[in-house]
């Protein structure tokens, strides 16, 4: 008799994302995985499209194979996750560790943070690691805390020479970060939700985005695995909060059921979108400058609306503008010199950049 379909379902997708892993790290070690180094299990893997029958049935992985970190808060999203990949990382030849983050916003949060670190440690994980953040006040403190997580992981990721983080977010999750940027009145990008693959070098890999939170939770629950639900996430002081707990399920009352699913849909659609105006604003980037490098107002206006706009935000970060710090309120600005001309002053950017329109080109450095 097989696992519960919950399990089931978790480590398939699981064992997706680590093959492709698995499969890029045989690419990238191609040349001296075919001897008697460490990387010989998953050069098989990348030879043959998957692991061999002797691969899914060893033992622990060999200490020289590719490290992948699970990223564990103790809830049911990135418990579900963590025990999905001690079971699949050595069935492909990887090795599994977990790394959980203390925010310190909470009392006990440091003994809570060992308590998850003893888990991961009893499904199998190591290395793991329990690592205390000081989470600032930047962008609020949902962001703040975001920052902060996401540098610690980074650390973590480096420190340890991982090949890849999984992060536990469900399609729930996408839901809600779709409806939020929507709110926010952000633009496409904002809409197409989370990646399934991002940060630096593909880095950071969410497994479940297809796979709804109740999911998750059945197969912890299926499992025996405690789990700790963060009262952060019934706050009504945070915003996700409240779309969660009141918003999502309004909208589901007026609009029926199914709305998580559509607005899932909804992420992949607006990403697809997103990044084919990415790469057309990438080639049009070279044609609307001069020869000394610097942005023609003409050529600029002849793009069409959502590529221009692309073209001036890619400039405006390479001038030195903080790209989390740049809104779409300081894109439109920098627009409205090549649309709105009438002689209008300079525009000030984050990070302490300036545009401004000069003889025909728009001008962006830090002043």
């Amino acid at each position: 008799m097989g696992p519960h379909p919950a399990v089931a379902a978790i480590r398939l997708a699981v064992r997706r994302v680590l093959h492709d892993i698995a499969t890029g790290q045989a690419a990238e070690h191609g040349s001296t995985a075919h001897g008697s180094g460490g990387h010989g299990a998953v050069a098989v893997a990348h030879r043959t499209g998957g692991p061999s029958t002797a691969q899914r049935h060893r033992g622990p992985a060999p200490a020289t194979a590719p490290l992948v970190l699970v990223a564990c808060s103790g809830g049911a999203d990135s418990m579900a996750l963590a025990s999905a990949l001690a079971f699949e990382a050595p069935r492909l030849g990887l090795r599994a560790g977990g790394i959980t983050v203390d925010h310190g916003l909470q009392p006990g949060s440091a003994l809570r943070a060992d308590e998850v670190a003893l888990r991961l440690r009893e499904l199998g994980l190591a290395p793991v690691e329990s690592v205390a953040v000081t989470v600032g006040r930047d962008g609020g403190p949902e962001a703040a805390a975001r920052d902060a997580r996401y540098a610690a992981l980074d650390a973590a990721a480096e420190r340890h020479g991982a090949a890849a983080v999984l992060l536990g977010h469900t399609r729930d999750d996408q839901a809600e970060t779709v409806l939020l940027g929507l709110a926010r009145g952000s633009g496409i990008r904002s809409l197409s939700g989370m990646a399934a693959v991002s940060g630096a070098d593909g880095r950071y890999r969410r497994p479940f985005l297809q796979l709804d939170r109740q999911t998750a939770r059945k197969a912890c629950l299926v499992q025996s695995l405690p789990v700790w639900d963060d009262p952060h996430n019934t706050d009504p002081a945070y915003t996700r909060s409240r779309l969660r707990h009141e918003g999502l399920p309004a909208l589901e009352k007026a609009l029926g059921k199914g709305v998580v699913e559509a607005l899932a849909r909804t992420a992949q659609l607006s990403r697809d979108d997103a990044d084919a105006l990415d790469a057309w604003a990438g080639q049009a980037e070279s044609s609307v400058r001069d020869a000394e490098g610097v942005l023609e107002c003409a050529k600029l206006y002849a793009l069409p609306p959502a590529v221009r706009r692309r073209v001036l935000r890619r400039a405006a970060i390479e001038a030195g503008a903080p790209a989390g710090s740049l809104f779409a309120r300081h894109i439109e600005e920098m627009d409205r010199l090549i649309t709105g001309w009438r002689g209008q002053g300079a525009i000030n950017l984050p990070g302490k950049v300036v545009a401004h329109r000069q003889g025909g080109r728009l001008v962006i450095r830090q002043g």
